[in-house]
């Protein structure tokens, strides 16, 4: 097994982006011994603030959020920050050449529950001519990303990361606290059996979306003549990691609940480097109407709906959109 360092260099990222990874993942490791703590962090439960996106904030986000701010911010990588936490983007240093979005603390919800949760980033080159302060510099499209990836924390930490040369897991080693390389390239199966969507939805969904799950629902004696099973961790984080481990997929659909928010997913935040981590795996991550890393984003906060994992049942859902 290969150590962090390495492995990024025979995929010749750059030494700076480098730091900007081991910076990264320096908080992560904090993050999960916070995690591994559980009440005796004394930093569970839910504070009496809500972030940007109207939710309750645990108590945990804030500390997550908190310590990503502060290790990149003083870093000297980074031109600005933008976090799900934070109602706008955070000023780095002017001559950095990076910018990161990053969801602090992905599944929130879970933490009561000791279940899955995780730490979701991307990074991009700052462009140049503008001010560390112009939140503008972050409405860019996902295939910009130069880096993305997750850190789940689970009954081990694990790392799913890409700089594009392919999709790869890193296990921490909390022995002496690195990253170690445990399997390269990761490719997600073409086909699966195997769903993920948030079923209490189901009346708020768009037709072709609802045909297709109750297609999938009618097993072999349906049209599509085999059974399917259900999965739903309510963290996207381990939603993902499940396809990118056996195949899968995994849909946050448009809906009508509510009217002011048809989609749930931050484009930035989630929806983006899970793009790029399952494109990079052979998998797809679109819309019903496109490729989420083609989407030119108008707000940082951006929201969309996310459809993504193994190809041809990708595919396969998407042909219920087509269908007049």
């Amino acid at each position: 097994m290969q150590r962090l360092a390495p492995a990024l260099r025979e995929d010749n990222v750059p030494l700076d982006l480098i730091s900007l990874i081991k910076t990264i993942l320096a908080a992560t490791k904090e993050i999960s011994f916070r995690v591994g703590q559980g009440h005796l962090s004394e930093v569970m439960g839910s504070t009496l603030d809500e972030n940007i996106q109207g939710e309750v904030q645990k108590q945990l986000d804030v500390v997550a959020n908190q310590l990503l701010k502060d290790i990149l911010l003083e870093s000297g990588f980074v031109k600005a920050i933008s976090s799900e936490e934070e109602d706008t983007s955070v000023a780095g240093q002017d001559k950095g050449k990076y910018i990161v979005s990053f969801d602090p603390l992905d599944g929130s919800s879970n933490i009561e529950i000791n279940s899955l949760i995780g730490t979701i980033f991307s990074i991009m080159e700052a462009p140049e001519g503008m001010d560390a302060s112009d939140p503008d510099m972050f409405k860019q499209p996902g295939h910009k990303q130069v880096c993305a990836g997750y850190v789940l924390y689970g009954p081990s930490t694990t790392l799913a990361m890409t700089t594009g040369s392919g999709t790869h897991f890193y296990t921490l080693d909390k022995t002496h606290g690195s990253y170690m390389l445990t399997e390269r390239n990761i490719q997600v199966p073409q086909q699966t059996s195997e769903f993920a969507i948030n079923m209490s939805n189901q009346r708020f969904w768009q037709a072709p979306m609802a045909n297709y799950i109750d297609d999938l629902l009618l097993g072999k004696e349906g049209p599509r003549g085999r059974n399917f099973n259900m999965r739903w961790n309510g963290a996207m984080v381990g939603d993902v990691h499940r396809i990118l481990t056996r195949g899968g997929i995994f849909s946050y659909p448009t809906d009508n609940k509510d009217p002011a928010k048809p989609a749930k997913l931050r484009l930035m935040y989630e929806a983006n480097p899970m793009s790029f981590l399952v494109e990079q795996a052979g998998g797809l991550s679109v819309t019903n109407e496109e490729r989420i890393m083609d989407i030119e984003p108008d707000d940082i906060h951006q929201r969309v709906e996310v459809i993504l994992g193994s190809k041809q049942e990708v595919e396969q859902c998407l042909s219920y959109y087509s269908v007049k």
